[in-house]
């Protein structure tokens, strides 16, 4: 048995878009910039090599921010917030649009640079990644250290890393020093540097676990810690209550992933006994409707949306039928698979009996990388957690 310390960093890019647009715009560095609000506002070159920028007064429209430099946040400007009524805190913030091929390029570079030192990476999201560096000989803040240098050889741009004993601990350090922070955390780091932060750092606490804490007068993770668990078991149920029990203590076994990217995520089951379309409607129409749900969820566990969804169906004769529909957005929404699913159903002959029944996922994209830019297109907020 190996009872070596675990070593797992979290490294996460600072200020990952507007950092990539102060890149090309390097007269706008220091200043307010927000980012976002769609293309009609791109900066106009002047001859002396500088560009004329808008601000965001002058926006007219349902746009968000996608994100905002530190200056324009030091301002109360954050992602998500309504360019319109950003401009009324801050009228004079530029505005930039969001060039999200040169974020995936960037993102690409970074990766690239870090994996070129320490390989057991796990993917998650175009700004950020695990590492696990237990087995690494290069002492703890010195390899940190030469991380964070090879980002910005890379790529020009500062990151933040954390190192500690698993993902969660690594997941909040990454966040206490930045900019371009770099944090060593260690269990008995806990009560100190964990415990004095609200429950909402924690990741996996979202915006209503935070407001049923704080009903119960839990705002901080040492609140959390000192939480009756018998009191956490009856208001979130037992697996829940146990996550949190841990999670306040800085407890977390889960293990890098650095599997590759998985293509089709499915649910099938076989019946007991060959079912007809027609004759078995309702006892088809619950087995159909949890196939999708238990669907939607194992994308949501995994990170993951999907653009295709697909059926399968196997009748009695051993034949299979299969039907793919591809959606505009992609999506890890139980009533949209059920209802594309739905119509890929429409699609195939029911007139015989079947034994199988499956829905599947496709086109699978990471929802970190994929939230910002599906929402913003589509002028709406997201949920920052």
């Amino acid at each position: 048995m190996n009872n070596k310390q675990r070593r797992i960093a979290h490294l996460d890019m600072d200020a990952f878009y507007a950092s990539v647009e102060l890149l090309k715009y390097p007269e706008l560095k220091g200043q307010a910039v927000l980012i976002g609000g769609g293309s009609s506002h791109r900066p106009i070159p002047k001859g002396d090599g500088t560009h004329e920028f808008s601000r965001i007064k002058d926006y007219v429209g349902r746009g968000v921010a996608t994100t905002s430099t530190y200056a324009a946040r030091a301002l109360g400007i954050f992602s998500a917030m309504g360019i319109m009524k950003a401009a009324k805190l801050a009228p004079d913030v530029f505005l930039l649009p969001t060039d999200f091929d040169s974020y995936r390029n960037y993102s690409r570079l970074f990766k690239e640079a870090v994996g070129k030192i320490a390989p057991k990476i796990e993917n998650r999201g175009i700004d950020e990644i695990y590492l696990d560096l237990t087995d690494h000989p290069q002492e703890t803040r010195a390899l940190a250290s030469s991380l964070k240098k090879a980002v910005y050889e890379a790529t020009g741009l500062t990151c933040s890393i954390c190192v500690a004993p698993n993902k969660l601990l690594a997941k909040i350090g990454s966040d206490l020093d930045k900019p371009d922070g770099l944090t060593i955390l260690d269990m008995e780091d806990v009560p100190t540097r964990i415990w004095p932060l609200p429950v909402k750092k924690v990741n996996g606490i979202g915006p209503k676990s935070t407001e049923r804490l704080a009903s119960l007068g839990i705002n901080t993770v040492g609140d959390l810690a000192s939480a009756d668990l018998g009191l956490l078991q009856t208001t979130f149920g037992s697996n829940y209550a146990g996550w949190l029990y841990n999670a306040a203590r800085g407890i977390d076994d889960r293990e890098i992933s650095t599997e590759s990217e998985p293509k089709v995520i499915s649910r099938e089951t076989t019946f007991d006994r060959d079912l007809h379309a027609v004759h078995d409607r309702a006892v088809l129409t619950g087995i159909f409707t949890d196939l999708c749900t238990r669907l939607a969820r194992d994308l949501t566990k995994k990170g993951y949306r999907c653009k295709t969804v697909g059926i399968k169906i196997r009748y009695t004769d051993f034949r299979i039928s299969t039907r793919d529909i591809t959606i505009p957005v992609a999506t890890a929404d139980p009533a949209v698979i059920r209802r594309t699913a739905g119509e890929c159903l429409r699609r195939v002959a029911l007139e015989n009996r079947f034994r199988l029944l499956g829905v599947r996922a496709s086109a699978l994209v990471r929802e970190a990388d994929v939230i910002n830019e599906r929402q913003v297109s589509q002028g709406m907020l997201f949920d920052d957690v």
